[in-house]
Parts: C-alpha cells; structure tokens; sequence
C-alpha cells in the first residue's frame, strides 16, 4: 500500500481501476481474422462446382 499512501500525501485521488470492456457485438472478424479468407475460398470452391455442373449439362 505504498502508492496508496503517496497518493494520499501529495493531495491524488485514489488510482482508478480500467475494467475490460465486453463487446457484447459478434464481431467474428475481430476474433476469428481468417475467416474471411475461409469463406471467400469457399464461396470461390463454390462457383467452381457450380460453373461445372452447369456446363456439364
């Protein structure tokens, strides 16, 4: 409790915690940063199969 004293001595208000902030938004890309190129590699496998089978018809 040493800062805790000095804070008091020189007149400071006590030091404020900074407490985490909850997102409460999905933000997938945040947390997942390669699921974007996932998904843009499926949905290119995607077209490929379906430009296939459209032609293979």
């Amino acid at each position: 409790m040493g800062e805790a004293r000095r804070r008091k001595e020189a007149g400071l208000p006590p030091k404020i915690t900074k407490q985490k902030e909850s997102s409460n938004s999905l933000n997938l890309l945040a947390k997942y940063p390669r699921l974007g190129i996932y998904l843009g590699a499926l949905f290119v496998l995607y077209l490929i199969y379906d430009v296939v089978n459209y032609y293979s018809k």
